[in-house]
């Protein structure tokens, strides 16, 4: 499938304007197309490393476009792996590992929330997906031409950045996979299997 890419480097938070760089260029690139012209529902991904943002710039991107639907993989993963189904060992396994998800439950997550949520005259932006090369194949695979990619918007700081963001993040979150040591494992498997990709 074909990607329309963005890159985004986002200063630290503190620099950081109010208003969203993300919103922007999704103002640009999808409200500034005619999107929406036929009933394929229009998608959007969001990706970077661990800690860079993508939900914050997808909440800036809520705010500014009420219609638009956030699916983030991450979440989806943590919310089924609670549920104490077939796959929420492997998914409890993979994410405390820092590992990539296989990519049938991911994409399986992502297919189901996009229905539940009304397939038809949707617009979505999925963060944190695809993750690798597989993640892609997958994708094609399950939903490929029954959606219309618009574009890839890459968020990127430095990695002290990014760790510092997690490890604030772990006071508040709960999540097992915000310490130091995943994080470490979370930054070595986006720079060895993500990071191809979006090149």
């Amino acid at each position: 499938f074909f990607f329309f890419f963005l890159m985004i480097r986002r200063p630290p938070r503190s620099t950081q304007s109010r208003s969203s760089a993300a919103s922007d260029v999704y103002k640009r690139q999808v409200h500034g197309s005619g999107a929406m012209e036929d009933k394929k529902p229009y998608v959007s991904f969001m990706l970077g490393g661990p800690g860079v943002g993508k939900g914050t710039q997808c909440e800036y991107l809520l705010k500014a476009f009420p219609s638009l639907v956030h699916l983030s993989a991450g979440e989806l993963l943590r919310k089924e792996m609670k549920t104490g189904s077939d796959d929420s060992k492997i998914i409890a396994d993979r994410i405390n590992e820092g590992k990539i998800v296989p990519t049938k439950i991911t994409c399986g997550l992502l297919k189901k929330a996009m229905e539940k949520a009304g397939w038809e005259k949707k617009e979505f932006i999925v963060d944190g997906y695809p993750r690798n090369q597989e993640n892609v194949d997958g994708w094609n695979e399950v939903i490929g031409d029954s959606v219309k990619l618009k574009q890839v918007i890459f968020l990127d700081c430095p990695k002290e950045i990014q760790k510092s963001r997690v490890m604030s993040r772990a006071v508040r979150s709960g999540r097992t996979d915000d310490s130091e040591a995943v994080f470490e494992k979370r930054f070595d498997t986006y720079l060895k299997e993500s990071y191809p990709v979006i090149e």
